[in-house]
């Protein structure tokens, strides 16, 4: 789900507050290491000790994004934000995200939308932001990407993992110019409410475990 180096993913210290961890900008997702990780405050400072100018550099646009997140919402401890292409596709298109897959269905109703204000450089906008993202764990950056935030790990890859499956079911289903079969709306609401069943966890949980061992024998190295 990496665009190079452009893509970003925080994680709230805990015990820390204000702080939060931030890949650092340079490494492709499939290169991070724990040292790769960079600590920075709610403005984007790096609170390393002796910080370094290249091993503790970050992206300002994955700042000004993920503290906005983390500053609004104590419950998100984890922000994904990615640009693939099917979900800077998607986001693209007038209608956003269509109710045409089961994957897509876990979104109904559940996703905000953001409209695209240029590279997010500005501070100022991390309150439209917030705004736009309201109680929802998911949101469309219109002609941009996507991003996901929850209170765990296995939530927050659980969401981006269904948030692109969805986005490229949509982009193939499109692909054929063929009329799409949308569920009746009572359906929609149905399966989303059986997203949202406390029980999801466990299965998120699982879910998050299976991830973890295709990393297999380079676990070790990650955690380096």
């Amino acid at each position: 789900m990496s665009d190079l180096i452009d893509t970003h993913i925080t994680a709230r210290v805990p015990g820390e507050p204000g702080h939060f961890l931030i890949n650092r900008y340079g490494v492709l997702f499939n290169e991070m290491r724990a040292s790769d990780l960079v600590k920075i405050d709610a403005e984007g400072r790096v609170v390393e000790r002796n910080p370094d100018p290249v091993r503790h550099r970050v992206n300002v646009a994955g700042f000004v994004i993920h503290s906005a997140v983390h500053g609004a919402r104590e419950d998100m401890h984890w922000v994904i934000h990615v640009h693939t292409a099917a979900s800077s596709a998607v986001s693209a298109q007038e209608d956003g995200l269509l109710p045409v897959s089961q994957h897509a269905l876990r979104f109904y109703r559940r996703l905000a939308y953001h409209d695209y204000e240029g590279i997010a450089l500005d501070t100022a906008e991390r309150e439209r932001l917030v705004a736009d993202l309201g109680k929802h764990k998911a949101m469309m950056l219109r002609n941009h990407g996507v991003l996901v935030g929850a209170p765990s790990a296995a939530e927050a890859f659980s969401l981006i993992y269904f948030l692109e499956q969805a986005c490229r079911i949509q982009i193939g289903a499109m692909a054929g110019n063929a009329r799409l079969r949308v569920p009746d709306a009572a359906v929609c609401e149905k399966t989303a409410k059986q997203f949202d069943a406390a029980g999801e966890y466990d299965l998120m949980e699982l879910a998050w475990q299976a991830a973890l061992r295709l990393i297999g024998d380079q676990a070790a190295a990650y955690q380096s």
